[in-house]
């Protein structure tokens, strides 16, 4: 029987365990902390347990619908409304039809209440502009503001790109993070006409999924499934080094030293380049740019002017003001199964701000109001929670995507070592799970 270790015990790291157990490999998993998911996660705050890391995925493929179903869970949709953007003055509903903020239809009345009526004249000019551009455009930035102008950069591609990402458009790569868009543009000689022609009718937002009772309840059932395969399960467990020995692979660390045929590295990207230096080489680890922190709180609120979900299921904040919430979500309103969970008018909301940050409960009712329309009292607050994350540099940020190429190559010249995860396969679920499940090398 073939022996893998699985360094890290993330999502990447639980389903690059199971595709080995399923395979018929002898599976040892090794996870530095005291708990297993990463960052799909959850509190239990205000009597009902909710996710305050992933809660959603996209559903585009099927390798996540497949897995929620192998595992016996149920796969569910958001309810329709979409998501709304918090300007200055005032908050608008997010336009439909749409690709990351970059409008399909520039003149629509939804675009034009966020713009303004001479900005969406100057983005439906895209229509007309010859596209002089040669070659695969990849700075995001320029390619919005040069088919569509400022306005439509700064008041909607901004916040999106920021929000969903945390990344600055002049630093992310428009063929990463929107995969098709270059030749989507070339065949159809506009921006719009290539954003209509991507998104193939799906209306702005509908492309997600989450699951009944919490995306968190994927790591919990794949932890129970490697149990029930015989996956050895070693949390609280350093590893710092893993180098070649003989045939095989040497996994060692404080506590652990072992011998595998296989290994998987599935730590965070820090973490794994450091473990992966002694193989592919210094010059292709180092000078990597550097992630970001953000922090979640989670409100549960007993207040019935709620009800309605008067800014639809969240809100992204478009102007920003510095050490406020950057985006909201109405948890309760995202997500039937949360609402029917709770007593009435009581609700869940989710703030996210930048940084690793300490958000008192009177500062997170400030900004929910504010984010809300609705002038929420702090001593409705019937639990709250908060939680810090730190993110690794996304894969579409501009130049990232061809170095994981490179590091990648290497590695898959190495008999029996791979590695996995959102730094090299990309922000979200449905690409973590897609990439954890390619056999070894």
């Amino acid at each position: 029987m073939t022996s893998t270790a699985v360094v890290g015990g993330g999502i990447a790291g639980l389903v690059a365990a199971r595709s080995a157990a399923i395979r018929g490999d002898d599976v040892t998993l090794v996870e530095s902390s005291g708990g297993l998911g990463g960052r799909v996660s959850s509190v239990e705050v205000g009597g009902v347990r909710v996710d305050v890391g992933a809660e959603s995925y996209a559903s585009r493929g099927t390798q996540v619908s497949q897995l929620v179903a192998a595992l016996g869970l149920v796969e569910v949709d958001p309810v329709e409304g979409g998501a709304w953007l918090q300007l200055a003055d005032r908050a608008v509903p997010l336009p439909g039809m749409s690709v990351l903020g970059i409008p399909g239809s520039p003149l629509a009345t939804d675009v034009r209440a966020v713009i303004g009526a001479r900005a969406a004249w100057r983005a439906w000019a895209d229509r007309v502009i010859p596209e002089l551009h040669v070659g695969r455009e990849t700075d995001l930035d320029r390619l919005v503001r040069r088919r569509m102008g400022d306005s439509v950069l700064e008041k909607l591609v901004r916040p999106v790109v920021d929000g969903v990402y945390g990344l600055d458009p002049a630093d992310a790569d428009a063929e990463a993070l929107i995969p098709g868009i270059n030749g989507a543009l070339t065949a159809t000689g506009s921006l719009s006409s290539a954003v209509l022609s991507l998104r193939g009718g799906a209306q702005a937002g509908a492309a997600v999924r989450g699951i009944r009772g919490g995306v968190h309840l994927l790591a919990d059932a794949l932890v129970d499934d490697l149990r029930a395969r015989g996956v050895r399960l070693l949390k609280r467990t350093t590893v710092d080094g893993v180098r070649p020995d003989g045939d095989d692979w040497r996994v060692s660390g404080p506590a652990f030293d072992e011998r595998f045929r296989h290994v998987v590295i599935a730590t965070p990207g820090d973490a794994a380049r450091d473990l992966l230096e002694a193989s592919v080489g210094r010059e292709i680890v180092e000078g990597w740019p550097d992630g970001r922190d953000s922090t979640v709180v989670v409100l549960v609120i007993d207040d019935d002017r709620l009800d309605d979900s008067p800014r639809g299921t969240g809100v992204l904040v478009a102007d920003r003001v510095d050490g406020a919430a950057t985006a909201l979500t109405h948890s309760s309103a995202k997500w039937p199964w949360l609402r029917e969970a709770l007593p009435r008018g009581r609700h869940v909301l989710r703030l996210s701000y930048k940084d690793r940050v300490a958000i008192d409960v009177r500062r997170a009712v400030s900004d929910a109001s504010r984010l809300s329309g609705v002038d929420l009292r702090p001593q409705d607050v019937v639990g709250h929670a908060s939680r810090s994350w730190r993110q690794d540099v996304s894969r579409a940020y501009r130049g990232v995507s061809g170095r994981i190429d490179r590091l990648r190559l290497a590695v898959d010249e190495l008999d029996g070592l791979s590695v996995v995860g959102a730094w090299v396969a990309g922000t979200g679920l449905a690409a973590v799970v897609r990439d954890a499940q390619r056999p070894p090398t």
